[in-house]
């Protein structure tokens, strides 16, 4: 087979971070203390020209390449641009509480890059050694990046949990891609589709296979009842760690559930359905609840997150064009709820204060009005309070399980939403009612502030006006 040059031409954005990556490691041993703002400077520089390579090469047909293993889809093009914009503003936020830390090192822009290059991996990989190859590449880098404080005892003990728990996720995924193979004959996506779509369920192999598939994919989300080592390493991470954890990997999770399960396994669906159902009902039912119990914020905003991911399976398990568009714009959504969130905690810690209690909220109206509103408006947009985006992020899905007879479900997941409303309200009780325990004045670089405003107000903006996003992911699906 002759190689094309032009065939690389859709994987630029892939290559560009990858070689900027590579640059920075080396550029890195050379650079004082003093200059390695230089790092910081050329990451964000990277992710800018990634995104805009990405909107640049964006087409309606979709591109095959590289012997079939990489795809460059609408979705994909979606998926992309927005983990490098989620990837910008980690970067943003984590700059302050780096550097208060005494963490500012060049390591953690290249492992961060090379997780992102291993996020946009998953995203456009075609069959399953490529999207296997992407998520041990990200995931390496987390498991690494967990550990980044290494004089911290949690952090240690988070990053030992979450590697031996993600060893046994990613070999459980790969057990399943092995039974799959063997009873298909391939790892391409369309050809598995295919042979499926002859064999069907009586296959018990693949039956088996799919189970594995989805425990590996429930992991990487963190849905109940794999959910064990989230909360745990969202405690024990340094928070400029979660802010990549909780967001942008959230994304890349989407991409590998739907380029298994729809792509590869779609003609399973009435299996994986009924997997996916159990899934997602336990995942919004226990995340509310036990999340009511926290009184440490990062672990309150794990088990948000897992009742989030039980929202994102509701429109995977849907099966429609519609559940699919729904569950990317949840995501979405998600994505920069979390990265708002968490980057609203980075911004009221300082140098030897780490933000973890709720009750180093209290009064934070009081200090600045202005964060105050911006972290309420992130919470009601998390408890899905209208005109905030989570509002419609919630309807939209809700709307996908009702049209294909699934109203118990979507009962369920309102009931247990009302629930979650109440530790989201509580944080925002803290912040304009009660007393501050800390009057330090609140100090912030200039792009951490700007950050912070604008994911605060796209709460609103996007809850008021959602068309444009809400129409993007359903023209991803609506051709195929």
């Amino acid at each position: 087979m002759q190689f094309d040059s032009a065939n690389l031409i859709p994987l630029l954005p892939e290559i560009l971070v990858g070689a900027m990556a590579c640059v920075i490691l080396v550029l890195d041993v050379f650079l004082g203390e003093r200059r390695r703002a230089l790092s910081y400077g050329l990451t964000l520089a990277t992710l800018g020209a990634a995104l805009a390579l990405t909107l640049f090469l964006a087409r309606p047909e979709t591109q095959v390449v590289m012997d079939g293993s990489y795809i460059r889809d609408a979705m994909s093009d979606g998926l992309k641009a927005f983990i490098f914009l989620v990837g910008f503003f980690v970067f943003v936020y984590s700059r302050d509480h780096l550097r208060h830390r005494g963490l500012f090192f060049g390591e953690f822009y290249v492992l961060g890059l090379f997780a992102v290059l291993g996020m946009t991996i998953m995203v456009s990989a075609n069959n399953f050694l490529s999207v296997y190859l992407g998520l041990e590449l990200l995931a390496l880098c987390l498991y690494t990046l967990v550990a980044f404080d290494r004089d911290s005892h949690k952090g240690s003990e988070a990053a030992m949990k979450y590697f031996v728990l993600g060893a046994i996720g990613s070999g459980m995924l790969l057990y399943g891609i092995s039974m799959i193979y063997g009873a298909t004959g391939s790892i391409e996506f369309s050809t598995v589709s295919q042979v499926i779509a002859q064999k069907g369920a009586a296959d018990k192999v693949l039956v088996f296979g799919l189970v594995f598939v989805l425990i590996g994919i429930a992991f990487k989300f963190g849905a109940v009842p794999f959910h064990m080592w989230l909360p745990d390493v969202y405690e024990g991470a340094p928070t400029s760690v979660v802010l990549l954890l909780a967001s942008a990997s959230k994304i890349a999770a989407f991409a590998l559930a739907m380029r298994l399960l729809v792509g590869g396994l779609g003609h399973l669906h009435a299996d994986w359905q009924a997997m996916l159902v159990v899934l997602s009902v336990l995942s919004i039912a226990l995340g509310n609840v036990i999340a009511v119990a926290q009184t440490n914020i990062k672990r309150m905003l794990a088990y948000s997150t897992i009742s989030h991911v039980g929202f994102i399976f509701l429109g995977i398990l849907a099966g429609t064009h519609q559940g699919y568009s729904a569950a990317m714009f949840y995501t979405f959504i998600y994505a920069m709820m979390a990265v708002g969130a968490f980057g609203i905690l980075i911004l009221l810690g300082r140098e030897g204060f780490e933000v973890e209690k709720l009750q180093d909220l209290a009064g934070l109206n009081d200090r600045s009005s202005w964060y105050a509103a911006m972290m309420g408006l992130l919470m009601f947009s998390m408890a899905g309070v209208p005109p905030t985006v989570g509002f419609m992020a919630k309807l939209l899905v809700l709307e996908a399980v009702i049209r294909v007879d699934l109203l118990w479900i979507a009962l369920v997941a309102v009931a247990f939403s009302i629930v979650g409303a109440f530790y989201y309200i509580r944080v925002v009780k803290l912040m304009y009612f009660d007393k501050p325990l800390d009057t330090a004045p609140l100090v912030a670089s200039t792009g951490t502030r700007v950050a912070v405003s604008i994911n605060g107000l796209a709460m609103l903006v996007l809850g008021v006006f959602p068309a444009s996003l809400l129409a993007y992911c359903q023209t991803v699906f609506s051709g195929g």
